[in-house]
């Protein structure tokens, strides 16, 4: 390993040292604080709060990502990455949550918030006029994420999230909020496109949700890292940019990652040195994988 290798290396270990310490430390910051709000608000409300406490994850946590069929729950893993839909009651996956998270599991909820999705319950809803081209998925086309468009389909996503704090999930893995690049059929600009994912951040904030920044390396910057609590990638092996997700593990943030086409000899190895949680899938994202850690 060369000298480069190596500072990078120390740097991811420290970021997630001072993750680690942070998340040790939250409970009892939690505790004080609560105990010197007593006076103010109910010992229940106060421990509601206490249990609303964002999931920020420190590089190199462990996880699984299904998002098809029904989820394997024998996968050993720290966080699972599945089908929001899929885990409404009376569906395949009712009550995987609450059986994940009785077992010390973080449940992230995978959902589209920059595309509209034909076989969705809430499809009708979106008016056509922001709905473009096809993303490339069966059933999947752009929405048009340009600030001025959000009060015509915005209210139906953030439902969406609303959906994800019922059904109890940790978190949020929000889709295809990168356009740019990908003829969406609207004129969106970089800026229009930092613009949707910074308000999708701060919109599952409010409802007390991890969410993690997926894909959009061209849009990551000092804003993108602050707002989200880790990131999700797939494929900058492959394309070789990789290191534009670098500031989040220097700020002691997880960096979930995805090759679908590259064999893990390829790639795990300098996966493991950026401090990344990466692994192969196929391009279905059933149970099915291959970690690096």
């Amino acid at each position: 390993m060369g000298h480069a290798a190596v500072v990078v290396a120390l740097g991811v270990l420290a970021a997630a040292l001072v993750a680690l310490v942070r998340e040790a430390a939250a409970p009892q910051a939690n505790a004080a604080a609560c105990g010197a709000a007593r006076d103010r608000e109910p010992a229940a409300a106060c421990a509601a709060s206490q249990r609303k406490r964002v999931w920020k994850p420190a590089p190199g946590t462990s996880w699984q990502w299904q998002i098809t069929g029904v989820v394997d729950e024998r996968v050993r893993a720290r966080m699972y990455d599945i089908d929001l839909f899929d885990a409404r009651p009376g569906q395949e996956n009712a009550g995987v949550i609450r059986r994940l998270q009785r077992r010390g599991i973080t449940v992230i909820c995978y959902l589209d918030t920059g595309a509209w999705e034909s076989y969705r319950p809430d499809a009708r809803r979106f008016p056509e006029s922001v709905i473009g081209n096809s993303t490339g998925w069966e059933g999947e086309r752009w929405l048009d994420i340009r600030r001025a468009a959000w009060p015509k389909f915005a209210p139906i996503l953030w439902k969406r999230l609303d959906l994800a704090r019922r059904l109890g999930c940790d978190g949020v893995e929000p889709d295809q909020n990168n356009p740019v690049g990908n003829d969406p059929g609207f004129p969106i600009t970089l800026r229009d496109q930092k613009a949707w994912y910074l308000e999708v951040a701060r919109q599952a904030h409010r409802r007390g949700l991890s969410v993690g920044m997926k894909n959009g390396i061209e849009t990551i910057d000092r804003d993108t890292v602050a707002a989200f609590d880790w990131a999700l990638n797939e494929e900058c092996f492959q394309y070789r940019e990789c290191n534009a997700l670098a500031p989040f593990t220097r700020a002691g943030k997880a960096v979930f990652q995805v090759e679908y086409r590259l064999p893990t000899a390829a790639f795990c190895r300098k996966a493991n040195r950026l401090g990344f949680s990466s692994m192969r899938k196929r391009l279905q994202l059933d149970a099915w994988r291959q970690p690096c850690w």
